[in-house]
Order: structure tokens, then C-alpha cells, then sequence
């Protein structure tokens, strides 16, 4: 039954295209969350930034020549390296990349590359921002494939978590008995995001069809983190993932 369920996961879509380089005219903003979007969220206490800031085209470049020292290091001390780029993966997505979104709009069919110009929809907020981060795959395939088989992209089927039918206090419990603070990938039933744990709270980081746009809020209290499955794949955490990120190895689709 779990296998048929896990059909079902399917991401917004969007017709397949070629990439393009588009020229990013937005290449900074100070749009980032609302006052009511904020609600109940301390960014002080949970060492997010909120707000977005820097040259989002010079974040991206930074990425790219910051890899080279990731994988020196990982010839002399490899343990470093993996922990060090763990860190820092998880600092640039959080608090430089992401807030760039903030507030872009949702929309199912939406695909834009370019923060707050344009729509984007869920699956395309998460293949984007982590192409944009640096890792090598196609932003439009990853988009395009259910929530189980993105999974799959990140992280081998034997180390990914899947949960049916729990409720909210056990899901929380679960996923704080096997996993750290970091940010992980999550598939639902037709839907996908982020999720941060940080000091065993969840919140939950997307592009909502609830509130139209980019958003981080508390998981227990998102009306689109309900769902009868969740699938979990680490990112930040996963050392074999971090290690692909600096060789620059390319996430295929799997097959089969």
C-alpha cells in the first residue's frame, strides 16, 4: 500500500524546457517576509535572516569559487571538508538564497529563475534554489518528477524516511529521533518544500498555494503541511550529497 501511495506524491509541474540564461536585472531587493507572515517566528532566536540582502548574481558566483576550497581541503582533512561545507551549505540556503524568495508568488504552473519576478511553483522553488546554491542538475526534470522520486535525486531509497498516516506530535517525534538540526527535502501528497529542524522544532519552508507565496512558518500550524504521507531526504546533513555538491557531480533522474 505504501508503494501505491507513494504514486500519488506528485509535485506541481510545468511542460519541460531547455535552460536558458536569463539576464537577472533583480539582483537585489528588500522585500522578504511580512510583519504578519513573521508571526510567531524570532529570527534572533533561531539565526535565520529574514530579509534579503547582498547582490543575489554575487551570491551565486561566490558559491561556485567557494567550491574549490571545499575540495582542497578535501584531499588533507576530508572529515573537515564534509562538516565545514555541511555548515555552509546550510548558512547560504537559509540565510542568503532563500531570502531572496521571500514573497515570490505561487503559482502551479510558475517557473520563474529570477527571485520575485514572475510565479513559482513548489517544485520549481526547490530545484531552483538548490541549483542556485550550486548543486548540478536540471531545475525543470527535478520539478517535474513526484515528491518520492526528487527524494530519490538527493539521497539513496534506503536512507530516505517515509511516514503514512501519523499524526502531527508523532511525525515530530520520529523525525527528531532520527535526524539533527539541518534542513532536509520533503514530498507530500501534492506538494513539496523544505523543512528545518532547528532545536527539535519543525518549520516548514515553500512556495504555498495557501498563502500564495514564498513562505517559512511552523509545520504544525501550515494548513499545507497536512498530508497522509510525508517522504524526507537529508540535504545539509547528508555527507554523500555535500561531497556530490563539490565535485560537482550531476543529480540525474533515476530510472527504473
Amino acid at each position: 500500500m505504501i508503494v501505491f501511495c507513494l504514486l500519488l506524491i506528485v509535485a506541481c509541474k510545468f511542460p519541460e524546457k531547455k535552460e536558458t540564461l536569463v539576464s537577472e536585472s533583480l539582483v537585489e531587493n528588500d522585500k522578504g517576509l511580512t510583519e504578519e507572515a513573521l508571526e510567531g517566528l524570532d529570527s534572533l532566536k533561531l539565526k535565520i535572516n529574514f530579509k534579503p540582502k547582498g547582490n543575489y548574481n554575487s551570491i551565486k558566483q561566490e558559491l561556485v569559487q567557494d567550491r574549490a576550497y571545499f575540495k582542497n581541503l578535501l584531499e588533507s582533512n576530508p572529515k573537515k571538508s564534509i562538516d565545514s561545507a555541511s555548515s555552509y551549505l546550510y548558512s547560504k540556503l537559509i540565510n542568503d538564497i532563500v531570502p531572496h524568495w521571500y514573497g515570490t508568488t505561487w503559482d502551479f504552473n510558475g517557473h520563474t529563475n529570477i527571485p520575485n519576478q514572475g510565479e513559482i511553483a513548489c517544485g520549481y522553488f526547490v530545484s531552483t534554489t538548490l541549483k542556485h546554491l550550486g548543486f548540478n542538475l536540471n531545475r525543470y526534470k527535478m520539478a517535474q518528477q513526484a515528491g518520492l522520486i526528487e527524494a530519490k535525486m538527493l539521497q539513496d531509497r534506503s536512507n530516505i524516511k517515509v511516514y503514512s498516516n501519523v499524526s502531527f506530535s508523532t511525525l515530530k517525534t520520529k523525525l527528531n529521533e532520527v535526524y539533527k538540526n539541518g534542513i532536509y527535502f520533503v514530498g507530500l501528497d501534492n506538494h513539496v518544500g523544505y523543512v528545518l529542524i532547528k532545536d527539535k522544532q519543525l518549520y516548514f519552508l515553500h512556495s504555498s498555494y495557501c498563502d500564495d507565496g514564498v513562505v517559512i512558518e511552523l509545520a504544525e500550524t501550515s494548513p499545507c503541511f497536512v498530508s497522509n504521507i510525508y517522504v524526507f531526504a537529508e540535504i545539509t546533513t547528508n555527507k554523500k550529497l555535500i561531497k556530490s555538491w563539490i565535485f560537482n557531480e550531476h543529480l540525474s533522474v533515476p530510472t527504473g
